[in-house]
C-alpha cells in the first residue's frame, strides 16, 4: 500500500467510528437535545466514508471494516455520560476535541495526495466541511455558554 491509501484507510476508519459515536449518541439523545446536530454529522460521515471508498476502490484497496478500539470507547463514553447527563450543548466541547481530531486524519491524508488529484479535491472539500461544523459548534458553544453566565 501507499502512503495515500494508508492515510486514507485511517480516516475511513476514523469517519465510521465517530459515525458508530454518533449514532448511539442520538439513540440516547431521544430526540432532545442535540439531535438535529447529531443527525447531520451522521449523514456527513456516512457521505464521506462513502466518497473515499470509491478512492480507494480507484487504487484496487478495501475500505478496511472501519472500526477500531476507538469506536467502542467512544460508544462507551457517551452511554456512561448519558446516564448523569442530557446529551445536550455541555458536550460540544468533547464533540469539538472529536471533530478536530477528525481534522488531523484529513491533514495527513492531504499531505499524501497529489495536489490537484481527485483524491486531493474531495479531501479538501470534506475538510472544509468540518471545519465548517467545527465553527457552527463552537458557536452554539459560546452561545450556551453565554448564556449560562
Amino acid at each position: 500500500m501507499s502512503e495515500l491509501t494508508d492515510a486514507l484507510q485511517s480516516l475511513h476508519t476514523a469517519l465510521v467510528d465517530s459515525r458508530e459515536g454518533y449514532e448511539k449518541a442520538l439513540d440516547l439523545a431521544e430526540g432532545k437535545g442535540l439531535t438535529p446536530l447529531f443527525q447531520e454529522l451522521i449523514a456527513k460521515r456516512t457521505q464521506h466514508a462513502t466518497e473515499l471508498e470509491g478512492h480507494l476502490a480507484a487504487h484496487q484497496q478495501p475500505a478496511g471494516d472501519g472500526t477500531s478500539f476507538m469506536a467502542t470507547v467512544h460508544r462507551t463514553v457517551i452511554s456512561v455520560r448519558a446516564l448523569f447527563t442530557e446529551l445536550d450543548d455541555t458536550i460540544l466541547p468533547g464533540l469539538i476535541d472529536g471533530e478536530t481530531r477528525i481534522v488531523g486524519y484529513y491533514d495527513d491524508a492531504l499531505a499524501a495526495a497529489l495536489g490537484g488529484s481527485p483524491e486531493h479535491v474531495t479531501l479538501a472539500a470534506q475538510r472544509a466541511t468540518v471545519l465548517d461544523i467545527i465553527a457552527r459548534m463552537d458557536a452554539k458553544a459560546k452561545s450556551a455558554e453565554a448564556a449560562s453566565s
